[in-house]
């Protein structure tokens, strides 16, 4: 009876442990940091922005203490699956394909993908104007993976690890377009000085099976207590008035979509 009393006891500690842990007091978000306006870091290292905000006020929500992760982009879900962090709150779409490595959160906002191009280049987005053009676009995002699958063979496709080395490629003539999310690339872009001289061209881009259902938070498949807290959480601050208070700091419209 001894070892059935000690595997017992031991069973009930796993058991206290596991649901103090699920508890999520204590959560580490990762982060951008590099992709206004939605994130940036300061010159001092502060890191600001609408995602940022965002997730502070869930973090107020939930009542729970976060730590903000900085993650370059390239790595950011190997890094959560590798428990560097629990969640990612960094303008992430929630597609198909992503799906099959982590869950999301319901969305937080949904916003389109768009070409921009110098004024008087009259470059068009068909195939014909496209063909032979080279496209900047920012490496392993949906804009990305939507270039290389529906124009991959017949443009040439330059990538870059941040946005702001994109910006900095069109605005020296390296690019003859760039295609991005159409909020940044006129937040970050076009209303930083740019609008005189480079303008968008083309539809706005929305199809599912590229862009999927809008931008979430995305979590390990295992954490559903955390991905639960999440959209309650999401649910409050748009119920409160949190995030619309938010969401005026940055933009004159709305954002969420239907």
């Amino acid at each position: 009876m001894k070892p059935l009393k000690l595997i017992g006891a031991v069973l009930l500690a796993v058991c206290a442990t596991t649901a103090t842990a699920k508890e999520w007091k204590n959560i580490r978000i990762g982060v951008e940091g590099a992709y206004p306006p939605f994130s940036w870091t300061t010159e001092t290292g502060e890191l600001k922005g609408f995602d940022i905000d965002i997730a502070n006020a869930l973090c107020d929500a939930m009542k729970a203490k976060c730590k903000l992760v900085p993650q370059d982009w390239d790595g950011i879900i190997p890094a959560l699956l590798a428990r560097k962090y629990d969640a990612i709150i960094a303008s992430m779409s929630i597609t198909e394909e992503r799906k099959k490595k982590v869950a999301f959160t319901n969305k937080y906002y949904h916003a389109p993908v768009k070409f921009i191009r110098k004024k008087g280049s009259n470059i068009e987005v068909t195939e014909a104007g496209l063909k032979g053009k080279t496209i900047g676009v920012q490496r392993s995002t949906v804009s990305d993976k939507y270039l290389t699958d529906k124009y991959g063979d017949m443009v040439k496709i330059k990538r870059y690890g941040t946005q702001d080395e994109a910006y900095l490629d069109m605005k020296a003539g390296r690019l003859d377009l760039l295609l991005g999310d159409i909020i940044p690339l006129n937040e970050g872009f076009l209303k930083k000085g740019n609008a005189d001289k480079f303008e968008f061209v083309g539809p706005d881009i929305n199809d599912k099976r590229w862009f999927g259902e809008g931008i979430g938070i995305a979590l390990r498949k295992g954490d559903k207590d955390l991905k639960e807290k999440l959209n309650k959480a999401i649910e409050q601050i748009r119920k409160d008035g949190t995030y619309d208070k938010i969401r005026t700091q940055y933009f004159d419209f709305d954002i969420y979509g239907d």
